[in-house]
């Protein structure tokens, strides 16, 4: 899922990036969009805040709700998080006992199944990679007629094999190539530098410049690219040289790290966690580094879902004032494995955890029946999975992306009944499908906010990412919304509530060769959702037709674990 990240970074990237003084109007509305009202602002945000005017008025009180953060980890005491970070108050910090007998010790912001004793898995090879290195020795070992015999001995091992593969000799090379681009690009900046001269970026300067080598011509082409970029337009060289050497250091560190490692048949670092990978029953594996080694990813996400203002930044989460994250770190710089994904969703409905967001995916999925044996006891416990769609600009009923809570595209309903699929949207009206999201009539459900979206990154600092990641959060930020006001609302009530209230838009799509290219025929809803629009349907739907007699959904009690 971080690849649309890096994407941005090509628009000699876009300039989301921002410092945090000297900021204008203009910058803080930007920074907030995605709460906007359509009916007033005719931009397709989520009505944050007329949701939380309407629950008020009605005289509801608002419970915490705990929203399990499934991702690459959170950084807990960022000053726009800590404040709503979850606490296990069962747990005593640092004393190396599990207190409250639940198999894992020192939990008290949440769990790490991405490491170990002495460290933590930061980069990991993608799910093809695995199932390549795996499976290749078997099927294209160097004995034909035994290889014969394993392909008809095994035909599900051998056709997920074959798709593993096709995906790999495809991304693999790809890998290589946009690394040595990036390289090439991070080495040019000197030559451009040069080229500048210590002149402001301007039309002007571009038309004086006298390029006359290959690499100059290559240099004067990447800033005649640059200018198009407002954040950059006009901006002295010194800032114009820290902006995309800050880019390009990153972009070179991501694809260095798929072309070295996520697509390396050679390297496989899960020894770090020290678990019997084979054993996808195990459970009590990991430790409670709950930011991890790269936590931006996750740290992002939580900030949708539930970070507050500062005195310095404006943005908050959709939930900022009734959410609490919990923070399970199962995703690494790569794909994440079905075990971790199991563990953590069942961690989170055991200690507590409502709401769980899911920003992840990838084609290929050995293990999906222990996924989803677990959405199924997140469903039995009442809990709401929240999942994005995916970033391959893709139709999922063509191109499944796991894990899905459907088990063939084929089927006319999914298994589940308490899972919503996110799509991303925009802040273009014209085009407001973003480019990258995935969609589909049936197996999408909603879409919102994913482009161009504010919040909270590590090291105490903020950034604009774009990404299903970054629209799945605000959903399950707007769920969180919903079931803190009425806490017996059951998933699929609030579905409903959201699938049925969204704003719609018969804007084009952008997807060539598609008859019905328009967004209402993109996903089950065909709009962007409204939590106030929600909330109201909710309430008047649910919570007035006497769903508030009940008792809410207590938290699992579990017998005490022998680890």
């Amino acid at each position: 899922m971080k690849k649309i990240i890096i994407s941005a970074l090509l628009l000699s990237t876009l300039g989301w990036y921002q410092a945090q003084e000297n900021k204008t109007t203009e910058d803080k509305e930007l920074e907030t969009w995605y709460h906007q009202d359509f009916a007033t602002s005719k931009l397709y945000g989520v009505n944050t805040q007329n949701a939380y005017r309407f629950l008020e008025s009605k005289g509801l009180k608002a419970n915490p709700v705990v929203v399990g953060v499934l991702d690459s980890g959170v950084q807990v005491d960022h000053p726009g998080l800590k404040a709503n970070i979850w606490v296990n108050t069962k747990e005593i910090p640092g004393n190396g006992i599990d207190d409250d007998k639940n198999g894992y010790v020192d939990d008290i912001h949440g769990w790490n199944f991405q490491g170990g004793k002495n460290d933590d898995v930061d980069v990991d090879v993608m799910e093809v990679t695995r199932v390549v290195a795996k499976y290749k020795p078997i099927f294209e070992g160097g004995d034909s007629e035994k290889n014969k015999q394993n392909q008809a001995q095994q035909p599900e091992a051998f056709k997920e094999y074959m798709k593993a593969k096709a995906i790999y000799d495809e991304k693999a090379p790809e890998a290589q190539r946009n690394y040595l681009f990036y390289k090439e690009l991070q080495e040019n900046i000197p030559t451009m530098m040069a080229l500048l001269a210590g002149r402001n970026l301007t039309e002007e300067t571009l038309a004086s410049l006298k390029p006359e080598s290959l690499k100059e011509k290559q240099a004067a082409f990447i800033l005649g690219q640059m200018i198009n970029d407002p954040e950059l337009k006009g901006k002295p060289a010194q800032e114009v040289e820290k902006k995309f050497s800050e880019d390009m250091a990153e972009g070179v560190k991501h694809f260095e790290s798929q072309a070295l490692k996520q697509y390396n048949l050679g390297y496989d670092p899960r020894s770090i966690v020290g678990d019997n990978y084979n054993d996808v029953n195990e459970r009590f594996y990991g430790n409670n580094h709950y930011e991890g080694p790269d936590a931006l990813h996750g740290t992002h996400v939580a900030g949708i879902v539930a970070g507050l203002p500062t005195d310095k930044n404006a943005q908050y989460g959709v939930a900022y004032k009734v959410a609490k994250i919990m923070t399970v770190r199962a995703v690494p710089d790569g794909d994440e494995r079905d075990k971790d994904v199991a563990n953590a969703i069942r961690y989170a409905v055991d200690n507590g955890a409502r709401i769980l967001n899911m920003s992840f995916g990838k084609p290929i999925s050995p293990n999906k029946e222990k996924v989803w044996e677990a959405f199924q006891y997140a469903q039995s416990k009442g809990v709401l999975l929240v999942k994005a769609a995916g970033n391959e600009n893709e139709d999922i009923s063509e191109h499944i992306y796991y894990p899905t809570n459907f088990k063939s595209p084929a089927d006319a309903q999914p298994f589940i009944n308490n899972m919503i699929v996110v799509g991303a949207s925009t802040n273009d009206n014209q085009h407001l499908r973003a480019s990258f999201s995935n969609y589909n009539q049936k197996m999408v459900d909603v879409f919102a906010p994913g482009d161009k979206i504010y919040s909270t990154i590590p090291t105490n600092e903020y950034k604009y990412l774009q990404g299903t990641s970054m629209a799945s959060p605000v959903v399950a930020g707007a769920a969180a919304v919903l079931l803190a006001y009425m806490p017996n609302l059951k998933p699929d009530q609030i579905i409903e509530a959201l699938v049925k209230t969204v704003n719609k838009s018969t804007a084009t799509a952008d997807i060539p060769g598609n008859v019905n290219s328009t967004f209402n025929y993109i996903s089950r809803s065909g709009g962007v959702i409204d939590v106030a629009k929600a909330a109201e349907y909710a309430y008047h739907h649910f919570y007035q037709a006497g769903n508030h007699k009940n008792t809410a959904p207590q938290k699992s009690k579990k017998k005490p674990v022998k680890r």
